[in-house]
């Protein structure tokens, strides 16, 4: 596979800053995903943390490998369309369903869904995730929005690294608040006693949660919950880390909680925009359980 090369002189700066800095096209975040990936050297030697400061006159150079129209099959999997012009698609990805293929779940996916409803999707995710600008968990149905082409991805990952774009949602936690809204500020890092899990480490990074009770049901409370940043498992580490976790939840969860038929929690709106007229668009999922679920 053909790639291309860069190459940028350091200044002292973070290597995601400095990546964008050198070539417009980046965001912050895809400078950080190759970063990770491997395909960034600093004098000659690979560098996988975004974090790292390339020294002054440093010789930084980095790979950007071609894209390629995905190999996934379109798969004709039900799919409810929000909304859709040449650029981007709104939908709402079913509970129970994974974002894009990978192992244990070749198929069945939301990227082969995608495939066979949209006429195209951006490659910058790669083969295995065209058009997904970011994802929700398996079990977390919602609004989740989609790039249908290479501009629209680079904006709206720009949006989301700027914090720009605007997510709340919808979560039915285990007891009852002592406030009626607050605000978690604690960093989120991997478990070191199990590596599929992540835990509250003042070590890891800063996650920022904002919550808002709408309503009480007994032993049991639904919340608005609003990110600020997009860390893996964070509304369910942070309620956790509150005694109040999220029903449902196999991972997190207490031992003893009420009953819930899935993972009680639902991405129920999505503020952001629009990559090319620059209209500000907010998209709702109404929440699918209740006092009943």
């Amino acid at each position: 596979m053909s790639e291309t090369m860069k190459c940028a002189v350091g200044d002292g700066s973070r290597l995601d800053v400095l990546l964008p800095k050198a070539d417009e096209s980046l965001s912050r975040s895809q400078a950080a995903r190759l970063i990770r990936e491997g395909y960034v050297q600093v004098d000659g030697r690979v560098e996988e943390k975004p974090a790292f400061k390339a020294d002054k006159g440093a010789n930084v150079t980095w790979r950007l490998p071609e894209v390629r129209e995905a190999e996934n099959a379109a798969q004709d999997i039900p799919l409810e369309i929000l909304y859709q012009d040449e650029h981007i698609a709104v939908v709402v990805k079913p509970e129970g369903m994974v974002v894009h293929p990978a192992a244990g779940n070749p198929d069945g996916t939301l990227v082969n869904a995608l495939l066979y409803h949209l006429d195209h999707l951006s490659g910058i995710g790669g083969e295995m995730r065209p058009g997904i600008v970011h994802r929700l968990d398996k079990d977390t149905s919602g609004v989740m929005l989609v790039a249908k082409n290479d501009q629209a991805h680079a904006s709206l990952s720009e949006q989301l690294s700027l914090r720009t774009m605007e997510k709340h949602y919808r979560a039915m936690v285990m007891g009852k608040m002592k406030e009626t809204e607050g605000r978690i500020e604690k960093a989120i890092d991997r478990d070191k006693n199990d590596r599929k899990k992540m835990a509250i480490d003042p070590n890891g990074r800063m996650a920022i949660t904002e919550w808002k009770v709408l309503r009480e049901y007994g032993d049991k409370t639904l919340l608005d919950v609003h990110i600020l940043t997009g860390r893996t498992h964070q509304i369910r580490v942070h309620m956790r880390s509150l005694g109040h976790p999220v029903l449902g939840d196999p991972i997190y969860g207490f031992a003893k909680m009420p009953h819930a038929k899935r993972l009680m929690l639902h991405a129920y709106s999505l503020t952001f925009t629009h990559p090319v007229t620059g209209e500000r668009m907010t998209f709702t999922a109404p929440c699918p359980f209740s006092e009943e679920s």
